[in-house]
């Protein structure tokens, strides 16, 4: 019977499955059917993690043999610095109580996803997953970056005490469908996206905050669900592994500014405020790790992740999160 088949088949438990990332992978999942895993997407509306009987009743409901923990509080540099106990509590809660119900429930294997904004402020280049903890993150959003570090502590804690497989996964500037295209306190790339879709509508230059040159590596969102797929049936060390392309891949902001431009057709002036700042130089991390274990792995070029990403932003705008 349908029921027997389904019980029989490992259950997936994706927290985070209505965000940028939860999105990707339901759109990997649905168009190449995996009859290995049955996926079960929760997002907030299915329930509070940060609440851990709430957590418990879901672990219970859906019986997961994997976790992806995608969820989590994020915001940008004015969020950070206004609600930095947020930030800190609810994600360090969460964090908690997802790896406590997957030990509680015998998960098999718990995958949370950090972030490369995490590392030391005073890091050498490129970052790779040894430098985790060599010292403190960015003041800017220390509470959020020391709640997603304790991951990486916690797995290692899990894995002494318990022998439990919790690992993490850190990918660098994530970008794509579905994220959150708010013109304050988005990331760049759907900042800029939306920045863009505005001046063209009317007819207006576009002025970009800095002079262009800082560096950034970004990863498409359906790279990162593939890679997280791969990591779900071959990657079993529960120290990190960073995601991200090759480092030579890192570009100037100015060329993500004229990329999104030449996606959306767009035509009058496009300034630089050089008054402003540019934030970090660069955040160069290595993808090392990744490439001894998936050599082969071809990322999505920014130029074609960019048109993708814009096609459906103009295409949903009304319905999209800005």
């Amino acid at each position: 019977s349908k029921k027997a088949k389904i019980m029989s088949t490992p259950v997936v438990l994706v927290t985070g499955g209505s965000g940028l990332v939860g999105h990707a992978l339901q759109d990997c999942v649905r168009e190449s059917p995996s009859t290995n895993f049955e996926f079960v997407f929760l997002s907030s509306k299915d329930g509070d993690l940060c609440d851990a009987e709430v957590t418990e009743q879901l672990f219970i409901k859906y019986r997961p043999t994997y976790v992806l923990h995608l969820a989590a509080v994020v915001g940008g540099i004015f969020a950070n610095a206004t609600y930095p106990v947020d930030f800190f509590t609810k994600n360090i809660t969460m964090n908690n109580n997802v790896l406590r119900s997957s030990h509680l429930h015998g998960v098999k294997k718990t995958i949370s996803c950090l972030s490369t904004c995490i590392f030391p402020a005073d890091a050498r280049f490129p970052v790779s997953e040894n430098s985790l903890h060599a010292g403190p993150p960015y003041a800017s959003h220390q509470a959020y970056a020391y709640a997603k570090r304790m991951v990486d502590v916690a797995n290692r804690a899990y894995f002494e005490q318990y022998g439990n497989l919790f690992t993490s996964v850190i990918p660098t500037n994530i970008y794509g469908p579905h994220d959150n295209f708010h013109l304050q306190n988005s990331h760049v790339i759907p900042g800029l996206i939306h920045k863009f879709y505005l001046a063209k509508q009317q007819g207006t230059a576009v002025t970009v905050a800095g002079t262009g040159i800082a560096l950034r590596q970004f990863i498409y969102s359906r790279d990162l669900a593939k890679l997280l797929l791969w990591a779900l049936e071959h990657y079993d060390d529960v120290d990190p592994i960073i995601l991200c392309g090759d480092p030579q891949d890192e570009v100037p902001i100015r060329t993500v500014v004229h990329q999104v431009a030449r996606a959306m057709n767009f035509t009058n002036p496009i300034h630089f405020d050089a008054s402003l700042p540019d934030g970090q130089y660069k955040k160069t991390a290595s993808n090392a790790k990744l490439r001894s274990l998936l050599p082969n792995f071809t990322f999505t070029s920014l130029e074609h992740g960019i048109s993708h990403t814009v096609a459906w932003f103009v295409q949903n705008y009304s319905t999209s999160r800005h």
